[in-house]
């Protein structure tokens, strides 16, 4: 069963899920592809990974970048959570374009190639926003190419981090 709580961010509200020890979900209300890695069933509950989620977000809506990661669980399919691995090696502050992330997937399965499009399919699909941060990853000229959260959100998130 997930568990939700909320909160009140500058950028809007955020719907926060996790099933007691781990975070599976973190999203902008009405987002694209909200709450789509929460269970059917779900209630309302302070649980502590939650409440150590809102301090982690605290920190970083404060313009620092927060020294503490609370444990995630993101739900996807293998890909998907191969390109969330890579997501999360991005430095705060630092970007890396859709295509960098598929070169770098390519590289490690030995192949020529691999599609920019399909890590952008994953990179929007990314459950948990802002800790898994795909705000970070531009178009291959650099781009504020899409966003769940919507393009004006990831230009903020970009500007909190000191991009733009």
């Amino acid at each position: 069963m997930d568990h939700i709580a909320h909160y009140p961010s500058p950028l809007g509200d955020i719907t926060l899920a996790g099933t007691g020890e781990v975070l599976t979900g973190l999203w902008f209300d009405g987002q694209k592809y909200f709450g789509a890695a929460l269970s059917e069933m779900r209630t309302e509950k302070t649980l502590p990974v939650l409440e150590q989620t809102k301090r982690w977000l605290d920190c970083y809506f404060s313009g620092r970048e927060p020294d503490f990661m609370p444990p995630l669980a993101p739900r996807g399919t293998p890909f998907q959570r191969e390109v969330w691995a890579i997501l999360r090696r991005i430095p705060y502050g630092r970007t890396v374009t859709y295509g960098a992330i598929a070169e770098q997937i390519a590289a490690g399965r030995g192949l020529s190639s691999m599609s920019a499009r399909a890590v952008g399919g994953a990179v929007g699909r990314n459950p948990i926003s802002i800790l898994i941060p795909c705000h970070r990853v531009l178009g291959s000229a650099g781009s504020l190419t899409g966003y769940a959260g919507g393009t004006e959100r990831k230009a903020a998130l970009l500007r909190l981090e000191g991009m733009g």
